[in-house]
């Protein structure tokens, strides 16, 4: 069977191995990734190949921004030594300023499979994003685990970072309590009403009781509606006025 490039680019950015030597273990295992995988395993160059199945839990999140374009990029690695490691965190920055560049399309299977190489660790990119928008706030959390870019209706100066970093601490799920998925609420009231029979409430209430609790799960869970961190007595849609926050993404590790 004729393999392809994107078959090689993805067996070389999880093993490390040669773009020739994948080519042939792909094509040995007629297009199968694992047997491919196997393959090498069998060779001299299981070493590299068993990253494959390693977890990458650990890593580091990037920002980048320039010219009305921001870039935020994770980069997963297998310890936590790795992921505090200065050139770690630079080859981070430096592929956030490629995905400014390049956009989400950008090939960075070659970068990660020299880093894993070199670094002996399984070394992979879990999530990318860019954006387009001269109103964008961001934040990266001190130990590089958390990274955060709101998009607003214009400039929110230093209240979009305090936005930003808000969104880093308590984790939203929407903008507005309107926009909560009905699935999550379902998944939600399972567990509410069999709290509620343990806790013995009469049927009559319970009606009552669960349109409580769906409003105040989504109002909890919503960025407007969330205290803001630092002020816990103002909610962040009082501390942004006539601000309107359009989108925001939050990559942890």
């Amino acid at each position: 069977m004729t393999i392809t490039l994107d078959q090689i680019k993805s067996l070389r950015a999880k093993t490390g191995i040669s773009t020739m030597a994948c080519k042939k273990a792909l094509e040995e295992a007629d297009g199968d990734e694992e047997k491919a995988i196997a393959t090498l395993r069998k060779k001299g160059e299981a070493k590299a190949a068993q990253r494959a199945d390693r977890s990458t839990c650990n890593g580091v999140i990037a920002i980048a921004q320039k010219d009305g374009k921001s870039a935020m990029i994770t980069l997963a690695c297998e310890t936590d030594f790795v992921a505090k490691n200065d050139d770690f965190i630079k080859a981070a920055n430096d592929l956030a300023q490629r995905l400014l560049a390049e956009g989400e399309d950008a090939d960075f299977s070659e970068t990660i499979a020299g880093l894993s190489t070199s670094i002996g660790e399984k070394i992979e990119v879990k999530e990318k994003k860019v954006v387009e928008s001269a109103a964008i706030s961001s934040y990266v959390h001190g130990n590089n685990k958390l990274g955060v870019l709101v998009q607003f209706s214009g400039d929110a100066g230093e209240t979009g970072r305090d936005v930003a970093m808000h969104i880093a601490a308590m984790g939203p799920k929407t903008i507005s309590p309107d926009e909560i998925s009905d699935e999550l609420v379902e998944k939600e009231k399972e567990i509410w009403t069999e709290q509620l029979k343990k806790e013995g409430k009469p049927e009559e209430i319970m009606g009552k009781i669960m349109m409580g609790k769906e409003k105040k799960f989504r109002e909890e869970a919503s960025l407007l509606t969330q205290a803001f961190v630092k002020n816990p007595e103002q909610l962040i849609k009082d501390l942004l006025g006539d601000i309107t926050v359009e989108a925001f993404w939050r990559f942890e590790v």
